[in-house]
């Protein structure tokens, strides 16, 4: 097993159209793909494991007791689960997920594209910008002083291992301010009222350092950061799809899901 592979990811240059990209119809993105071919180290096998406030990502053992992801009585279960993984990770005062979970399928699979919000996404984004992470933050608030708010993308395969289109995650640490561009992410369900939030995409930086964790098994999750209020705690994780050169042609499309949590600590 290699400990790097090479593949493409799409950054986003530099326009003067403000981005925008759809959850559905990705003809209708307006985006100036930026395609650069990259290492990514396999963090399964390093010798100093990533931390979620030092990279901002980590792999833990996360054993669920959902069997199907897709059935109509999962959801809540797996919310249930999941703010209780985040909440023994971080030792926050308390963990909100208000949103389902998001199916998502290579392309290789006949699911890909069958479900609201699908597909992989196959340019380098963080979910949420600081205005966005702030408003959605104080929505969903307890009651109480709060000291700190972040907000943290959980990602699981169930698809079994190997993965053809696992997730590269970039350490936040290599990441510049300047690397962050403001998009419209733009919710798109048909005989639904669109509806947007800001997000972020990604300009091209050679600081940027890449991992993945080869191989993920039904009972891992990847857990990064997608925005924190703490300024000595890793921000944001930039990340993205990505084709495995290094798994056979044949291998299985990968199903996955992710869940989004907000954590908060009182003062």
């Amino acid at each position: 097993m290699s400990i790097r592979v090479q593949s493409e990811v799409n950054y986003i240059a530099p326009s003067a159209l403000r981005p925008r990209y759809y959850a559905n119809d990705h003809s209708r993105d307006v985006l100036t793909l930026d395609p650069r071919r990259i290492e990514i180290t396999d963090a399964r096998l390093s010798s100093d494991a990533p931390q979620l406030d030092r990279e901002g990502f980590i792999l833990v053992d996360a054993l669920s007791m959902i069997r199907d992801f897709a059935a109509a009585n999962a959801d809540s279960r797996y919310r249930d689960e999941t703010a209780a993984l985040i909440g023994r990770l971080t030792g926050a005062d308390a963990v909100v997920i208000n949103a389902p979970g998001v199916l998502r399928f290579g392309e290789r699979s006949p699911m890909s594209g069958q479900l609201n919000n699908s597909r992989p996404a196959r340019f380098v984004h963080v979910d949420i910008s600081d205005a966005t992470a702030a408003d959605f933050g104080a929505r969903s608030a307890p009651a109480g002083r709060i000291a700190r708010v972040a907000h943290y993308n959980i990602w699981r395969s169930f698809s079994g291992a190997p993965q053809d289109v696992p997730l590269a995650v970039c350490d936040a640490r290599s990441v510049a301010a300047a690397d962050l561009l403001e998009a419209d992410a733009i919710f798109d369900v048909p005989g639904q009222p669109e509806w947007s939030f800001v997000g972020l995409v990604i300009a091209a930086n050679p600081a940027h350092r890449w991992h993945y964790f080869s191989a993920m098994t039904p009972g891992e999750a990847l857990v990064f950061k997608t925005n924190d209020t703490d300024a000595a705690a890793a921000h944001c994780v930039p990340h993205s799809a990505f084709n495995d050169p290094s798994v056979p042609p044949d291998t299985h499309p990968r199903s996955s899901i992710e869940m989004r949590a907000i954590a908060y600590w009182f003062a």
